[in-house]
């Protein structure tokens, strides 16, 4: 799963992505509305949260923007004001859901979740294929009924690559879904992650992960 986390105060930023991180999220961090509308425009995110106060563009203008060119990607709105007037103007812009500052993380993690469990952005939390089960929501992984310790990465991998199983998922879209965007799509790094996971999963070589040679990668359903 990749967030978009956009929030001008650097040190709440840091601790939203740093918890958010922890939960096995990517995330990207923006620090202002014009950087986020192009971001979201762009990429491809499963939730954004979005400050209302941002320099250059405000939070309620860049939801509108996006909103108007047709993306419907869910927004969490974070707003330092509880006025009933500043939850109806976020939610008229587009947001899905608002947040008052301050919050403790366990409401924001919440929030996210219910977002994802929405109709539009179902997320099943429960992956069953082949004898690889995986809970999303304790990040619970068994082969076999076996536990398996995993990295957060590595949990990521997992997940994105399961709910994609039966097709073949390239290295720049691991990439994009797992890492942040100072990673580049040219790098190795999936590679070394996967053989990280092969050796976790056991079996053979291409049991559960097959390589597509010079495309990516692909979870058997067998």
């Amino acid at each position: 799963m990749k967030i978009l986390v956009v929030e001008d105060t650097v040190k709440l930023a840091k601790y939203i992505r740093q918890m958010l991180e922890e939960e096995s999220y990517a995330v990207d961090v923006v620090g202002d509305g014009v950087t986020a509308e192009r971001r979201i425009m762009s990429d491809s995110y499963d939730v954004v949260v979005l400050d209302i106060m941002l320099p250059e563009q405000d939070g309620v203008t860049t939801c509108k923007a996006v909103r108007k060119a047709g993306n419907t990607t869910p927004i969490l709105m974070l707003t330092a004001r509880g006025e009933i007037e500043e939850k109806i103007i976020g939610l008229d812009s587009g947001a899905d859901d608002y947040l008052i500052k301050p919050f403790v993380m366990e409401e924001l993690l919440a929030r996210l979740r219910a977002l994802l469990r929405r109709p539009d952005t179902i997320v099943q939390d429960i992956l069953h294929v082949q004898d690889v089960i995986l809970s999303a929501q304790t990040h619970e992984v068994t082969v076999n009924e076996k536990h398996l310790t995993l990295t957060l990465k590595e949990y990521a991998i997992l997940e994105y690559l399961m709910r994609q199983a039966g097709t073949v998922v390239t290295r720049e879209q691991l990439i994009d879904h797992c890492w942040d965007f100072a990673y580049s799509a040219f790098s190795n790094i999936t590679d070394v992650y996967i053989k990280q996971l092969r050796h976790k999963l056991g079996g053979t070589h291409d049991q559960y992960i097959k390589t597509i040679r010079g495309v990516g990668y692909s979870f058997i359903e067998r």
